[in-house]
């Protein structure tokens, strides 16, 4: 189980039916960030703030995240971290208390395969550089018995964790996008703004409406590798901030003898995925929690996945293959706010 920063896995998109003008009102920056880019729509409504200023505050924002949570800078806080093997309590930032929190929840609720500890084995098949290769088995057998949440002890009241296991290694990837979302938002409205769409590498917060008053709208793409269709448009009808969140297995892969090798990884086998659950859109109040649930589920597979959706109560949109077709399925939560 993982998502790297750059979120290839990702292929939510924004659109309108009506043509590519962005209305008057709505007013845009973009950049690059985290590895990948992003895109912010907003209606300001009168607000004093300068495009300038939101731009720097969004950068901001983007590196003050890295610096605490990026597995690609060797001097952030959680490489830091990984850098110490040992089972001493180590002091940490309120953020990665709270996404280690929510991740164990998770990993909990998905019986192990959303797993931030797989680190070791991502590396292994070359997800985390893009050497991919298949690794021998006794090679995955050695990193099993170091990997697990439950290897992990968390101490939210303190900040502090300690790792049962020296060899222990962290990675915040398939949950750091969702906050970085969040906490962009949450910027934004800070400065009196009160309808957006963040996108960051595709993953996706919204909340009031555009400018001309439609709802914000948000096209699924079909999961297919090497071409971008639109495969379904979501209305996002709630005026309160909704975050749109997306995994599929069907880009950051690699091929080798006709077999196609994902990049979600079971922790319990340390090989990927195999099932026909191809995509995951989750909508949810909190992108912290939608981008560790999209990749959950993606890792258990199209029934399980629609099994935890219902118990969970989750706004769940799956896409899977059923005899080389593809077809849907929308939990009951989900259906209701379409």
């Amino acid at each position: 189980m993982m998502k790297i920063n750059w979120r290839l896995t990702l292929l939510l998109i924004t659109f309108a039916l009506s043509g590519c003008q962005v209305s008057p009102r709505e007013s845009e920056v973009s950049g690059k960030a985290q590895g990948t880019t992003y895109h912010i729509k907003l209606v300001l409504d009168g607000a004093s703030t300068s495009l300038e200023e939101i731009q720097g505050q969004v950068t901001a924002t983007l590196a003050g995240i890295d610096a605490k949570l990026s597995n690609y800078q060797d001097d952030s806080e959680i490489s830091l971290i990984n850098q110490q093997e040992n089972t001493d309590w180590l002091a940490v930032s309120q953020e990665i208390t709270e996404l280690l929190v929510i991740a164990h929840t998770v990993y909990e609720r998905s019986d192990g395969c959303y797993d931030l500890t797989v680190k070791p084995l991502f590396d292994l098949w070359g997800f985390s550089r893009h050497e991919n290769r298949i690794p021998a088995q006794d090679e995955i057998n050695a990193l099993l018995p170091h990997l697990g949440m439950s290897l992990l002890e968390v101490d939210a009241v303190n900040q502090r964790i300690r790792k049962k296991d020296p060899k222990l290694k962290i990675d915040l990837s398939s949950i750091a996008q969702g906050y970085s979302v969040g906490m962009v938002a949450r910027r934004l409205e800070e400065m009196g703004i009160k309808s957006y769409m963040v996108e960051i590498g595709g993953e996706m917060m919204v909340k009031g409406r555009k400018a001309n008053g439609d709802a914000w709208r948000v096209g699924i793409e079909t999961p297919t590798p090497f071409i971008r269709k639109l495969h379904k448009v979501i209305n996002v009808k709630e005026h309160d901030s909704t975050a749109i969140m997306t995994a599929g297995t069907y880009r950051n892969f690699f091929e080798e003898n006709g077999q196609a090798y994902s990049h979600i990884l079971n922790p319990k086998t340390g090989r990927p995925v195999i099932h026909h659950l191809h995509s995951v859109t989750v909508m949810h109040d909190d992108p912290t929690w939608a981008d560790a649930w999209d990749t959950a589920l993606l890792c258990v597979g199209e029934q399980e996945a629609a099994r935890i959706a219902e118990a969970e109560k989750l706004k769940v949109f799956l896409i899977y293959d059923d005899g080389n077709k593809l077809k849907e399925h929308m939990s009951k939560a989900f259906a209701a706010s379409q």
